[in-house]
């Protein structure tokens, strides 16, 4: 076969959100930062190329995340990645960083130790130690302290046209957060609402968006809402939440990022303290641990270090590769499957 391209990829899943693992056959990603690598991802045709050739079908899903793993810039991490979805490249994920130690632990990429690893992520949000429990030549839990996370603006008003007027939360947990209580939208958190939830985020997010701008005090390649992420507060006191992403669908974890962008937003309202730990649960019912480890400042401003908690599962390996002679490699999105903004990709 003569393949003009081939990329092996790792699949694993963090607590039901699939992050595939690109390990091998990875291009060279111009940048001398990973926030260099990001921005060219995102703006350069051959960046966007790669990432339709990995996202999109018919080699692509809409559910779930292509993490390339790049060599580190930094001299105290153990390796780099970007995260890859339809809509564009993303510069930190909780999820995908479990998903990703779970695959350079598992692979053999970076040596286990047992009972306990450290690995250093460098992303283009800064860098992230993950600890990873581990047992029997297993990964079986990572912790992972995250980038500083600070609020944007509290109580922020949008007015709707299906919702009138609604309060939100604009914060940052390694990419900025819309965080909306789902009351305003007369919904629940669960698994039969997922289609509704999804369609009210990406409304919201458009509205956001094309209203308010944000961007990084530090980091000007991160910039703009990534996700509209609608939370609840159980009995119990565990914090229900369902993030909404681009083209429409729910993150099936309970969301690494949106979850410390929320501990921000807790923090700076006096709801949680330092060394405070509860419980996240998704739409699916799976669940982290989220920890307020530290406080610190970003360019002037209170920010926080949340620290994440979870598992990741390895399930399969595979190699992708495009013949030369494809029509369709660009890829393509369909609205059956990936819903009215398919006509937009």
């Amino acid at each position: 076969m003569r393949w003009k391209r081939t990329i092996q990829l790792l699949d694993v899943h963090c607590e039901g959100e699939i992050g595939k693992v690109a390990i091998g056959g990875v291009p060279k990603i111009p940048g001398e930062t990973i926030a260099a690598q990001l921005h060219w991802l995102n703006t350069d045709p051959k960046g966007q190329e790669l990432r339709r050739f990995l996202c999109l079908e018919p080699r692509g899903a809409p559910i779930g995340s292509v993490n390339l793993l790049l060599p580190a810039k930094h001299p105290d991490a153990d390796a780099a990645f970007i995260i890859l979805q339809p809509d564009q490249a993303h510069a930190s994920s909780g999820s995908n960083s479990i998903c990703v130690t779970t695959a350079l632990l598992e692979s053999g990429i970076v040596e286990m130790k047992e009972p306990e690893t450290v690995v250093t992520l460098e992303t283009a949000a800064g860098l992230v130690k993950a600890t990873a429990s581990c047992r029997d030549g297993r990964c079986e839990k990572v912790k992972l302290t995250m980038v500083p996370s600070f609020v944007h603006e509290l109580d922020v008003r949008l007015d709707t046209p299906e919702w009138g007027g609604i309060r939100l939360d604009l914060c940052y947990g390694g990419i900025f957060y819309a965080l909306v209580d789902v009351a305003q939208i007369n919904l629940a958190i669960e698994k039969g609402n997922a289609a509704a939830l999804v369609k009210a985020g990406m409304v919201l997010k458009d509205l956001i968006n094309r209203q308010i701008p944000v961007v990084h005090p530090e980091i000007p390649a991160i910039s703009g809402v990534a996700y509209v992420m609608f939370r609840d507060t159980e009995a119990d006191g565990t914090v229900r939440t369902c993030t909404t992403m681009w083209p429409g669908r729910a993150d099936r974890s309970p969301c690494g990022t949106g979850n410390s962008a929320n501990l921000a937003a807790l923090h700076a309202r006096g709801k949680v303290r330092l060394g405070d730990v509860f419980k996240s649960r998704s739409i699916i019912g799976s669940e982290f641990e989220v920890g307020l480890a530290a406080e610190t400042t970003v360019a002037g401003k209170p920010a926080i270090i949340p620290t994440i908690a979870g598992r990741g599962f390895t399930f399969g390996l595979h190699q992708v590769a495009l013949d030369p002679f494809d029509p369709l490699a660009d890829g393509f999105a369909m609205t059956d499957v990936w819903g009215p903004s398919a006509g937009e990709i």
